[in-house]
């Protein structure tokens, strides 16, 4: 019987361990899930101003050729 108070306690330590583990865990996925959504929207921006731009030099290109051929 008194064998078993000391394993008791230390199976108790580690339970509460594990919980906070847990509840670290958790958080830090959170925060983790928080920066991709904040990463995908910075990159669909990104990709947005790089279509855009291309769309900008493409239709220079094409001013230039027109401005060339008259």
């Amino acid at each position: 019987m008194n064998d078993s108070i000391p394993t008791i306690n230390h199976l108790e330590q580690q339970v509460n361990e594990l919980l906070d583990l847990c509840i670290r865990l958790s958080n830090e996925n959170s925060n983790l899930r928080s920066q991709l959504r904040a990463l995908s929207g910075e990159r669909a921006a990104l990709l947005e101003q790089k279509e855009q731009a291309r769309s900008q030099v493409e239709a220079m290109i094409s001013r230039l050729r027109s401005m060339e051929s008259a």
